[in-house]
């Protein structure tokens, strides 16, 4: 049996996701501006979604750019 090592997520079960906390939203964009998978962040799904809702939400309200062009 294979047990894998599990990350630590980043944010409490009880914390409150909102699209207007960037600094948080930040950790989860790669420098293209991608939202990072699951496997690398170490979310669960219910968050992974949360987050992911609160990324596309900042991007339309023009707080996290669509693109980082470098």
């Amino acid at each position: 049996m294979v047990l894998y090592n599990k990350k630590s997520s980043p944010i409490k079960t009880n914390e409150i996701l909102d699209y207007k906390d960037i600094d948080l939203l930040r950790k989860f964009i790669t420098d293209q501006g991608k939202i990072l998978p699951r496997r690398s962040t170490g979310l669960t799904a219910k968050q992974q979604k949360q987050i992911t809702k609160s990324i596309k939400r900042a991007r339309i309200l023009a707080l996290l750019p669509f693109l980082n062009k470098d």
